[in-house]
C-alpha cells in the first residue's frame, strides 16, 4: 500500500499548554483562576477545532465591491467566516472587556491576555482591530473627553455583539509611517463648528470597524508633530453610509490576508477632536502601549502554535528508521525553540501584569512599563519570525506547501516586527524611554527578580551590567548610541526575560517540584543573552550602495 504521511494534530490548546497553565497558577489567586478556567478551556477547544476546519476549507480572503448593480458607490467589504464570528467570540469571552473589568482587579489584564493568546491564531487576525479597540478605549479614558467616553467606551467594551464597536487607528500615510510629523491629512472647521477631515490614509487595518482614532493637522496649524490633533471618526452616518470615506483598494499583503487592510480617502469625514487641537501624538500614545502588548501576546500565540505542530509532527514522521522525535539533532532543535519561547512568554506576561496594575502602579513601575513594552514587542516580533521559519524547516518539503497551513504561519508572523513599530523604531523608543537613569532602574528590577529566584546562576546580572556599561560609554555620542541600539535593546530584553524566567523556575521547583522551566532557563542562557555588537566601519561597508 502506498505510504501516506499522517498530518499533525492539535489537542485542546489550553489543556496542552504547560507554560500557560503554570504561569496562571503562579500569578493568579486560586479563586480567580477557577472562575476563568472554563472559558480558557473552551477557547483551547475552539483553537483546535478552527485548525481542523481551516485545513478542510477553501482559502477565503476579504473582497471589496466598490459599486452596486445600479452604479452607486457602496464600497462593501465582505469578510471571512472567522471574521463574521468575531463579534460573538469577542463579547462571549470578553476579549477586550475583560482587561477593563474591575472584577479581578490587578489580575484583569492577565485574564484578558490569556484569552487573547488562546484565540489569536483561530481568529485570523481579528485580534488586530480588537487590539486597536482596546487601545482606543484606554486612550479615550485617559483623555478626559467625557462626551466621547460616554458614547464610545461602553461600545468598545461591550459584551453584547449587537452593541460592539471596533476601532481603527489611522496614522500611516504615504509620506511616512512612524514619521507622523509628515502627516498630510487636514482638519477643517465648518461655520457651525463641525470638523471634517480631508486626506489619504495609506494603511487602515480596521476600516470595517465602527470608529477610528485619526491624526490630522488642523487647517492653519504649524508644521511638525506637536501641531497634529487627534480626532474620533465614526465610519458610518446615521443611515449606514460611509462618513466621507472612500475605499480605494484592499492591500495585497504577504500575510494576514484574512485581515482587510485598505487605502482610503477622507473627503469631508465628520470628526470630533479628542482633547486639545494639538499634541495628538501624545494623546494617542496610550493606544500604542496597549497595541504593542497585544502584538507581543499574539506573537507568543503564533510561536506556541508552531511549536505545538512541529512537536506533534515529530512524533508522526519517521526518517532513517525512527521518528523525528527520537532523532537527537531534531530534538535539540525543538528544545531550543521551546526554551526561547518560554523565556519570551514569561517576559511578556510580566509586562501584562505590570499593565494590569493601572492606577495602583508606582512611579517606578510605570517607568519600567514604558521601557519593557517596546522591548517585549521588539524581541517577540523577531523571535516569532525565527520560530515560524524553523517550523517550516521542521516539516521539510511539507512546510513549503501552502495547504498544509505551515507556510501561512511564517507569512503571518512577518507582521509582528513591522506593525506598531519596526525593530529599529522600537530600539530608538527604548533609548528615549530609558532617559538618564532608566538602565539602572531596569537592572535593579532584574536584581529583585533574581533575589526572589534565590540568586543568579546564569550570568544574568553580568549581562545587564555589560549593557549598562555599553550605554554609559556611548551616552555622549548620539550616533554611536543609535547605531548599536538594536543589539542593546535585544540584550536588555533577553537579560530581563532570563531574570523573570529564573523567578518563575524557582517557584515551579518550590511549589511543584517541576523542573521544565529551569531546563528552559539553562538552555536559554546557554544560547547567549547578550546581543551587544562591537563597532564596525559602517561608512566603508555602505560606501558604494548608500551614498548620500
Amino acid at each position: 500500500m502506498e505510504f501516506v504521511q499522517s498530518a499533525p494534530v492539535l489537542g485542546n490548546q489550553y489543556r496542552d499548554d504547560p507554560v500557560l497553565r503554570a504561569m496562571l497558577a503562579c500569578n493568579l489567586p486560586g479563586d480567580v483562576l477557577a472562575s476563568i478556567e472554563g472559558d480558557l478551556d473552551e477557547l483551547g477547544a475552539h483553537a483546535a477545532q478552527a485548525w481542523i476546519e481551516a485545513r478542510a476549507a477553501s482559502v477565503v480572503q476579504p473582497t471589496l465591491r466598490q459599486w452596486d448593480a445600479w452604479g452607486d458607490r457602496v464600497d462593501r467589504i465582505d469578510v471571512t467566516p472567522a471574521w463574521r464570528l468575531g463579534a460573538a467570540m469577542t463579547t462571549r469571552y470578553g476579549l477586550v472587556a475583560a482587561g477593563h473589568d474591575s472584577t479581578h482587579g490587578v489580575y484583569a489584564r492577565i485574564d484578558q491576555f490569556a484569552r487573547v493568546y488562546l484565540y489569536h491564531v483561530a481568529s485570523e487576525f481579528y485580534t488586530c482591530p480588537l487590539a486597536m479597540s482596546d487601545g482606543a478605549a484606554t486612550a479615550l479614558m485617559a483623555s478626559g473627553a467625557s462626551a466621547l467616553i460616554e458614547r464610545a467606551v461602553p461600545r468598545l467594551l461591550a459584551r453584547d455583539p449587537t452593541r460592539l464597536w471596533l476601532s481603527g487607528q489611522w496614522m500611516t500615510e504615504t509620506a511616512g509611517g512612524s514619521d507622523v510629523a509628515r502627516t498630510g491629512t487636514v482638519a477643517r472647521r465648518d461655520g457651525d463648528g463641525t470638523w471634517r477631515l480631508f486626506g489619504r490614509k495609506w494603511f487602515t487595518s480596521a476600516v470595517v470597524g465602527e470608529m477610528a482614532l485619526a491624526l490630522a493637522r488642523p487647517e492653519g496649524a504649524g508644521e511638525g508633530t506637536d501641531a497634529l490633533a487627534l480626532f474620533l471618526v465614526e465610519t458610518r452616518d446615521a443611515h449606514g453610509r460611509w462618513n466621507g470615506i472612500r475605499i480605494d483598494r484592499l492591500k495585497d499583503k504577504l500575510g494576514t490576508r484574512e485581515l482587510p487592510t485598505a487605502e482610503i480617502q477622507l473627503d469631508g469625514a465628520l470628526a470630533t477632536p479628542v482633547g486639545e487641537l494639538a499634541h495628538g501624538v501624545r494623546l494617542i500614545a496610550p493606544v500604542l502601549n496597549v497595541t504593542r502588548t497585544w502584538n507581543a501576546v499574539c506573537a507568543l500565540a503564533t510561536m506556541r502554535r508552531c511549536i505545538a505542530l512541529a512537536t506533534d509532527y515529530a512524533r508522526r514522521r519517521e526518517a532513517f528508521g525512527k521518528p523525528l522525535a527520537l532523532q537527537p539533532l531534531h530534538r535539540a532543535t525543538l528544545a531550543a525553540l521551546a526554551a526561547e519561547f518560554e523565556a519570551a512568554f514569561h517576559f511578556v506576561f510580566f509586562v501584562v501584569a505590570l499593565l494590569g496594575r493601572g492606577a495602583q502602579a508606582s512611579a517606578d513601575e510605570r517607568a519600567l512599563l514604558r521601557v519593557l513594552t517596546p522591548l517585549a514587542k521588539l524581541w517577540t516580533g523577531r523571535l516569532a519570525v525565527r520560530v515560524a521559519s524553523e517550523t517550516c524547516e521542521a516539516f521539510g518539503g511539507a512546510g513549503y506547501i501552502e495547504d498544509t497551513g505551515i507556510p501561512q504561519l511564517l507569512r503571518d508572523a512577518q507582521v509582528f516586527p513591522i506593525w506598531e513599530g519596526t525593530t529599529n523604531v522600537l530600539a530608538l523608543d527604548v533609548l528615549r524611554a530609558l532617559g538618564a537613569d532608566g538602565v539602572d532602574a531596569l537592572v535593579a528590577a532584574a536584581g529583585s527578580l533574581l533575589a526572589d529566584a534565590g540568586g543568579d546562576h546564569h550570568g544574568i546580572g553580568a549581562c545587564l551590567d555589560a549593557a549598562r556599561a555599553w550605554h554609559a560609554q556611548r551616552c555622549t555620542s548620539r550616533d554611536a548610541l543609535e547605531a548599536g541600539a538594536r543589539g542593546f535593546a535585544l540584550t536588555l530584553a533577553r537579560g530581563f526575560a532570563a531574570a523573570v524566567l529564573a523567578r518563575h523556575a524557582a517557584w515551579a521547583v518550590r511549589a511543584h517540584g517541576e523542573r521544565r522551566a529551569l531546563a528552559a532557563l539553562d538552555a536559554f542562557a546557554a544560547a547567549g543573552l547578550s546581543r551587544l555588537a562591537s563597532a564596525v566601519d559602517v561608512d566603508a561597508l555602505l560606501a558604494d550602495n548608500c551614498a548620500p
